[in-house]
């Protein structure tokens, strides 16, 4: 299934709630929430209370993508705010293996992010305890980038990986999305499709989003039933 995880960072944050309407009448089946520190990147976003403002005025699942130093530090306070999903970064977690635990423990699905330097293989050994990878088709920090061709050998190479190791987990991908974009990375495997600058638009927002849904199924190889 072909899912837009729509990106509230590039949102009218003033309208928020309205928003996140938009994008629900226009397909988005995920929130993306993207956590940045100061820190692991330059810039400061969202923390636990936003997560707790949008939680009663969407049915959305909230995939909360921390990019933060220590993200052991904010699990707890991310569940409790009723976060849905969380990604850390393989880079800054010193044991993934027990981050990834703990982000079970606390109710949420597990995932993990790789930056576009970072290789696919270090994350086989925890394959089968994620619900998803995301995949940084830009540098983290800053929305509105362009895609970085590189990202597609990365998500066909974790297609791979799935196939032989028998596992279910999904594929994000995050970064420079949009609508002349979208289908290249579907063809390499993507099944969750972070977008943000190419959604949120005054007056556009609803048919961006199903315009962009339009052209990423489009693309979507055929189900064998």
């Amino acid at each position: 299934m072909i899912e837009l995880a729509a990106s509230i960072l590039a949102a009218d944050f003033a309208h928020l709630a309205d928003e996140v309407a938009l994008v629900e009448q226009g397909g988005a089946t995920i929130l993306h929430v993207d956590v940045m520190d100061g820190h692991f990147v330059p810039n400061i976003t969202f923390g636990p209370p936003v997560v707790k403002a949008l939680r009663p005025i969407t049915r959305l699942p909230l995939d909360c993508h921390m990019m933060v130093e220590d993200p052991d530090n904010f699990i707890a306070d991310f569940a409790e705010a009723g976060a849905d999903m969380m990604s850390v970064h393989q880079e800054v977690c010193r044991h993934l293996h027990r981050t990834l635990q703990q982000i079970i423990h606390h109710g949420m699905l597990p995932a993990v992010v790789i930056n576009p330097a970072t290789p696919v293989d270090t994350l086989v050994e925890v394959l089968p305890m994620l619900h998803h990878v995301l995949v940084m088709s830009v540098n983290p920090g800053f929305g509105g980038q362009k895609f970085l061709p590189l990202a597609l050998d990365k998500i066909a190479h974790l297609a791979e990986l799935r196939e032989e190791m028998g596992l279910n987990f999904r594929i994000e991908v995050d970064g420079g999305v949009a609508h002349d974009t979208v289908a290249q990375v579907v063809e390499a495997g993507a099944d969750m499709l972070v977008a943000g600058s190419a959604i949120f638009s005054p007056g556009k927002t609803e048919q961006n989003a199903v315009e962009f849904l339009k052209i990423a199924r489009a693309a979507a190889p055929a189900q064998v039933v």
